[in-house]
C-alpha cells in the first residue's frame, strides 16, 4: 500500500476544489421553446411541431439535469472544516441547480398540457 503524506493528500483535496469550477461551467442550462402554439387555433402541424419542441427540450434538460448531479463528487477522505463548508455550498448551489431545472421542465409540462387540451376541446366542437 502506498502511503500519501498528508501534505500531498492536502493538495490532493485542494485541486480537486479548485477544479471544481471548471465542471459547472460544462452543463449547459437549456433553453425552453419560445414557439409554443396556440392551441385553440393551431394545426395539426403546428403541435406536432409543438410537440417535438417540448420533447427536445424535455431531453436538453435531462442531460443537463444529469450533468449538474454528476458534478462536485464529495471529496475522499477526513475534511478540514473549511473544506467541509466549501463542499457543502458547491452542494447546495447543485441542488438549487437541479431543482430549477425540474421546475422548469413542470412548467413546460404544465403549459404544454394547457396547449394539448386547447387543442383537443377545439378539435371535439369542430366535429
Amino acid at each position: 500500500m502506498i502511503r500519501i503524506p498528508r501534505v500531498y493528500a492536502s493538495l490532493l483535496a485542494l485541486a480537486a476544489l479548485t477544479a471544481a469550477p471548471a465542471s459547472y461551467a460544462a452543463c449547459v442550462y437549456p433553453k425552453a421553446p419560445s414557439n409554443l402554439p396556440d392551441g385553440s387555433t393551431a394545426t395539426k402541424d403546428d403541435m406536432l411541431a409543438g410537440q417535438k419542441d417540448v420533447k427536445q427540450f424535455m431531453a436538453d434538460m435531462d442531460a443537463y439535469l444529469k450533468c449538474v448531479d454528476d458534478e462536485s463528487p464529495p471529496l475522499p477522505g477526513k475534511l478540514t472544516d473549511e473544506q467541509k463548508k466549501e463542499q457543502e455550498a458547491r452542494e447546495k448551489i447543485r441542488v438549487q441547480k437541479h431543482n430549477a431545472g425540474v421546475a422548469d421542465e413542470e412548467a413546460l409540462r404544465d403549459r404544454w398540457h394547457d396547449i394539448l387540451t386547447a387543442y383537443n376541446t377545439k378539435q371535439a366542437a369542430s366535429k
